[in-house]
């Protein structure tokens, strides 16, 4: 399998290579948000679920913003990404024009006075996450690509074709692999 020249960090996506086996991560496009001597945190983007924020979290004002499988880890917690900025006490930048987290209190406040639009925000159920050291070493066996960072490949209207479409992003060597059936031997 082949490798990009793109180092992580957060912002850029880790792309699956398209036959990885771990069910969490076949066919994704993770979001990291995070990357360091500490380790690394991301979000599935391509695992958008068949549920509302207003099932998930009670008492929030209606939106309908996605909701998404963000990884294998803690998954009784909730986290979202964001265009809102510092309009969110504690969101941390990713890169311009993208956030994570931020005080949740504030959230349904701008939410309630109009100021979040379903677009502006994905809410995530759990999260993938890497120790020190075990990005690298999965980088070093070709289990990802990464690619660069996109904003239209975050706030989207559709994420089914999200792992082709950023493949495709890469040249066309990736265009090449982002046809690869899941299961070769049914080719």
């Amino acid at each position: 399998m082949i490798t990009s020249s793109y180092q992580p960090v957060a912002g850029r996506f880790l792309i699956s290579e398209p036959f990885m086996h771990d069910l969490n991560f076949r066919r994704s496009v993770v979001l990291l948000v995070e990357h360091g001597d500490k380790g690394s945190l991301g979000f599935v983007l391509n695992r958008q679920l068949d549920i509302t924020i207003n099932e998930v979290v009670e008492n929030l004002p209606p939106l309908s913003a996605p909701v998404f499988m963000g990884g294998p880890v803690e998954q009784s917690t909730l986290h979202y990404v964001h265009r809102l900025g510092e309009q969110l006490t504690g969101s941390r930048k990713v890169y311009e024009g993208v956030y994570w987290g931020g005080n949740f209190e504030e959230l349904k406040e701008q939410i309630i006075l109009g100021r979040v639009a379903p677009g502006d925000i994905l809410f995530f159920i759990g999260y993938s996450g890497w120790s020190p050291g075990q990005l690298k070493d999965e980088l070093e066996r070709k289990s990802w690509i990464v690619a660069p960072e996109d904003p239209n490949f975050i706030f989207r209207d559709t994420y089914d074709d999200m792992w082709r479409s950023v493949l495709k992003t890469l040249g066309d060597k990736y265009r090449i692999i982002s046809n690869y059936p899941v299961d070769p031997r049914l080719n």
